[in-house]
């Protein structure tokens, strides 16, 4: 794998109850430090950022190996959470296939390992995994 680059800049503004810009290639969006934190909470928190890093590439690598095995599928949905206390940082990934009804046996088979499978794949999960975060996956199939 070569070497990859992405940029990140912030203009942030008034003290922890300020909030900031982030902008990168394709993202606009405010940030603040969470009401919990003693910030304003009036944009998004870096532990939203982090979460939504994980969810993306879990789901890209799973859709892009949904498209490999030419799967049947009609809708991939992914709801993650983490949840953090003084023992554990955790990340449980919730994704749900939809399948057509012509779906085999076999093909359903490989769907369920797939959710496996994408974790594995997911550069950004394994980099968490090596900073002792755990990540789960419950995923769940149904047919259209």
């Amino acid at each position: 794998m070569g070497i990859s680059k992405t940029n990140a800049n912030v203009v942030w503004r008034n003290g922890v109850k300020g909030d900031g810009l982030l902008k990168t290639e394709v993202i606009d969006t405010k940030i603040a430090i969470p009401v919990s934190s003693g910030g304003s909470g009036n944009g998004a928190s870096p532990m939203e950022f982090l979460l939504s890093s994980v969810t993306a590439c879990y789901t890209g690598v799973l859709v892009s190996m949904i498209d490999l095995r030419e799967l049947p599928v009609e809708e991939v949905t992914v709801n993650s959470e983490v949840s953090v206390n003084d023992k554990e940082f955790k990340i449980i990934h919730y994704p749900r296939l939809v399948l057509s009804n012509s779906v085999t046996e076999k093909q359903l088979e490989l769907a369920n390992r797939l959710f496996v499978s994408a974790d594995k794949g997911c550069a950004v999960g394994n980099l968490l995994k090596k900073a002792d975060v755990k990540i789960e996956v419950q995923g769940e199939i149904s047919t259209k």
